[in-house]
């Protein structure tokens, strides 16, 4: 599996130009930063297909993006793809309210365009703006090249109960992402810190939590694990049981040190 990853890796874009979906400010709407003030920068793009993915148009890169114009009012102009990092640097930071604001890189997948991401985290961080990479957690070589000036690794652990390849990455259906996952993980260590996140839905398996829980103990067990009920949309039509929630957490509080069960909050506000 971790050859596989590798492998979508080397169709990655090589130039310094981002294609995206959007840019906008809001608050951080999950994980253990939920609440904070982030601009998002959303990278077009993606190969998986998670059943309850909230932003399918971001599986397709786009000729054109949208821009908030000013931060939070929902305001937007429409721009071609792609969009050079220097310029995009300038349009995030025109967006951040402060230097404690986060600059989220999401998706989509952003490690698919490695070199856009490498070169936009080490603009920001040197304005001085910190780096949230939001990521499905399986291109470890893409993060190599940007892991020194992202500030936080969101990783996501996919289960294969509910997520697969896409469309265009069918060879590569039938095991499981435990193997890339764990590799990926020890990379994002080399961060100023990574946390680990797990949608779970009524299909997911004790086993492989079990899996996943014990694939990032032999990395280290200090490393945080959220475990994000899904938010019903797409394939997806209902939540976990609540005593099973409990269950789960309960279960990965005796390997891991810090466990925290959190749900989605962003669309109480209605973002995506």
């Amino acid at each position: 599996m971790a050859r596989d990853a590798g492998q979508a890796e080397s169709c990655s874009d090589v130039g310094h130009d981002a294609s995206l979906i959007e840019v906008f400010f809001s608050s951080q709407g999950e994980g253990p930063e939920v609440g904070r003030s982030t601009v998002f920068v959303r990278f077009g793009g993606c190969d998986l297909r998670c059943r309850w993915c909230d932003t399918p148009q971001s599986w397709r890169r786009s000729s054109t993006c949208r821009i908030e114009t000013d931060a939070g009012l929902g305001r937007f102009e429409q721009r071609d793809n792609p969009i050079p990092v220097a310029e995009l640097t300038d349009i995030a930071m025109s967006l951040a309210t402060n230097a404690s604001t986060w600059i989220s890189l999401t998706g989509g997948e952003p490690l698919m365009q490695p070199a856009a991401v490498a070169r936009l985290a080490r603009e920001l961080r040197e304005r001085g703006q910190r780096v949230y990479l939001e990521t499905h957690g399986l291109h470890e070589r893409a993060l190599s090249e940007c892991v020194e000036n992202v500030d936080l690794v969101s990783m996501d652990w996919k289960l294969t109960s509910d997520v697969d390849w896409g469309p265009d990455d069918r060879s590569r259906s039938g095991g499981d992402f435990h193997d890339a996952h764990e590799s990926f993980l020890r990379t994002a260590t080399q961060a100023g810190n990574v946390y680990v996140k797990v949608v779970v839905t009524p299909n997911t398996l004790d086993e492989e939590l079990d899996e996943m829980i014990a694939r990032i103990t032999a990395v280290s067990s200090d490393i945080p694990l959220i475990i994000q009920p899904v938010t019903p949309t797409g394939g997806v039509s209902a939540r976990p049981a609540p005593e099973k929630l409990l269950a789960w957490l309960t279960r990965a509080e005796q390997r891991l040190t810090d466990v925290r069960l959190i749900p989605q909050t962003h669309p109480i506000y209605g973002v995506l």
